[in-house]
């Protein structure tokens, strides 16, 4: 199968197709933006590009290396996700490993191109490092470039390698192959040393309108989804293409609770407060984030609906916004989730 269309990021494609087509895309670029939002599938585009026989600029999509390209099947087309850490102990064999975990992750990629988030475990460990030093150092198979994209970078584990490959891997970016391109994705490139960041050109990737998640949703799912399934995940997605394609019965689960909650504070304090008694005291960080979350959601979603209303009214509403988000940022620390919430809870009954 081939890769899925990109949803949502025209102007950024037009701005890039530009830079491709004056050939001035930087050989070391980092594309930043919130989990989800397509960095990854924007990345591979680049790629496609580059490695276009139609000449500099946007990909033309037929030629014969754009469908390789979309297949994940082009041979100058390097695409490196975070793997399991190689068991082998010999370091040759560690990076042969990790050369048939990638290409095991590309095939289940080839096979359903909607691909999930990667697991918890996962990262670009010193085998994957040397196996892209490796790359780079080869000569182009097809044409006259080759392309390295390295998704979720903040995974990479340059900690546990030896100075010699963490310096190896600084001088791929500062000074790469004539040759070759590395594109790094990354929603916290804050996570990425300093030395590897300042060898980068970073270029933002924004989230994308509530339509174009619609859009995506409607077209690339399987069944497709009922309305009103729909529209709670295309709210709760935030303008990530990615958050709604990953959410399941678990992520739905705290936007019900938050639906929950609101009820319960229309209904008045013996409401609330039964529905407060039975949050565990547990888990701040975990399930009571995300009921604030889905919480927050909500309340956004709300501000929109009520743009119109009365001043007075709109006001509690930013301010019910305001106290959600606050106790989110306490629930990071030592708190009470139940008592946070019927703190909460009050407060969101004298504002809405």
């Amino acid at each position: 199968m081939s890769l899925r269309p990109i949803y949502g990021h025209q102007a950024l494609q037009h701005r890039l197709a530009g830079v491709l087509a004056s050939s001035r895309f930087p050989q070391a670029a980092l594309l930043v933006g919130p989990p989800g939002v397509g960095k990854q599938r924007l990345a591979l585009w680049i790629a496609q590009g580059l490695l276009c026989q139609a000449g500099p600029g946007a990909p033309c999509g037929e030629c014969s290396s754009c469908r390789q390209a979309l297949g994940l099947q082009h041979p100058d087309l390097h695409w490196f996700v975070p793997i399991q850490r190689p068991k082998a102990g010999d370091p040759d064999k560690q990076v042969e490993e990790a050369r048939e975990s990638l290409g095991a992750a590309m095939e289940e990629r080839r096979r359903d191109p909607l691909w999930q988030r990667s697991e918890g475990m996962a990262s670009h460990p010193l085998a994957s490092v040397r196996l892209l030093h490796r790359l780079v150092s080869v000569t182009p198979f097809s044409g006259s470039r080759k392309v390295l994209v390295l998704g979720e970078a903040e995974r990479l584990v340059v900690q546990e390698s030896s100075p010699e490959a963490a310096n190896a891997l600084l001088k791929v970016l500062e000074e790469p192959p004539e040759d070759t391109t590395l594109i790094l994705t990354a929603a916290d490139p804050e996570a990425l040393l300093p030395t590897i960041r300042s060898r980068l050109v970073s270029l933002r990737v924004p989230r994308v309108a509530d339509e174009e998640v619609r859009r995506f949703l409607s077209t690339e799912l399987d069944p497709p989804l009922k309305s009103s399934a729909l529209e709670r995940r295309t709210l709760l997605a935030e303008g990530s293409i990615g958050m709604a394609l990953w959410m399941t019965g678990e992520t739905e689960g705290p936007d019900r609770r938050a639906g929950e909650l609101l009820a319960a504070v229309a209904g008045g304090a013996g409401d609330w407060a039964s529905r407060a008694l039975a949050q565990p005291t547990w888990s701040a960080r975990g399930d009571f984030t995300a009921l604030l979350d889905a919480l927050a959601v909500r309340l956004r979603a709300g501000l929109e609906e009520s743009a119109g209303d009365a001043e007075g009214r709109l006001e509690g509403r930013l301010e019910a916004l305001r106290r959600v988000e606050e106790a989110r940022a306490a629930a990071q620390g030592n708190v009470n989730p139940q008592l946070t919430l019927a703190v909460l809870a009050s407060d969101l009954e004298r504002l809405l």
